[in-house]
């Protein structure tokens, strides 16, 4: 079984987000951010990032444009909002996942973005929803450098969404199914012209 990472750069300095990656034997992060820029962070912005991660011996490389949470594809928009199933049947998309794949059969690989929570950042509820697999073993690098479970994240998720552990009409996979839906609902990106996205504000 293949262990996939994720972490969130949150407002980590460097050396504390190196310490953290290298305390799991990360020796490949691969960039998911749309915009590989932060106003707030610029330690983490992709040259930077890149050639600090290179100091340490530790690969890196940008799929934001494949596995990012925004799409350059108006089909892949309602109203102005990402819809993530749509994003997620593109050409472009299913490529960074099979790079992702290749990837991992190489390298311990860590997909990193900005939200510091797993269960409110795309690289949970889009992409890591398409990796998961029997062969897969998806965990979260936390903020205090412990370690979340897919599986925990996911039932974390159910509980912050309220939804019931057992429904009499839905399937647990089922429920997961939903929560996963919610959730991507509720994250996605919102074109710049539309207010909503500008009160959010967010760097991915």
């Amino acid at each position: 079984m293949n262990d996939l990472y994720t972490i969130g750069h949150s407002t980590h300095s460097i050396e504390r987000f190196i310490e953290l990656i290298q305390r799991h034997h990360i020796d490949a992060v691969c960039d998911v951010r749309s915009s590989p820029y932060s106003r707030y962070n610029p330690q983490f912005n992709r040259e930077t990032l890149q050639a600090e991660l290179k100091r340490h011996g530790i690969a890196y490389v940008f799929l934001g444009k494949e596995l990012g949470p925004r799409s350059d594809d108006p089909g892949c928009y309602e109203n102005g909002k990402v819809q993530y199933d749509r994003l997620a049947q593109m050409k472009l998309f299913q490529e960074g996942l099979r790079r992702v794949r290749q990837g991992m059969a190489s390298y311990r690989v860590a997909l990193m973005c900005s939200e510091k929570d797993p269960a409110t950042c795309h690289r949970t509820i889009l992409v890591c929803r398409r990796l998961r697999d029997k062969d897969t073993r998806i965990r979260h690098i936390l903020e205090d450098g412990s370690v979340e479970e897919n599986d925990l994240t996911i039932r974390r998720l159910k509980n912050l969404l309220k939804l019931p552990e057992i429904d009499l009409f839905t399937s647990p996979e089922e429920m997961v199914e939903r929560a996963y839906d919610i959730q991507g609902d509720r994250i996605a990106y919102v074109q710049e012209n539309d207010k909503t996205s500008q009160e959010r504000g967010r760097e991915t």
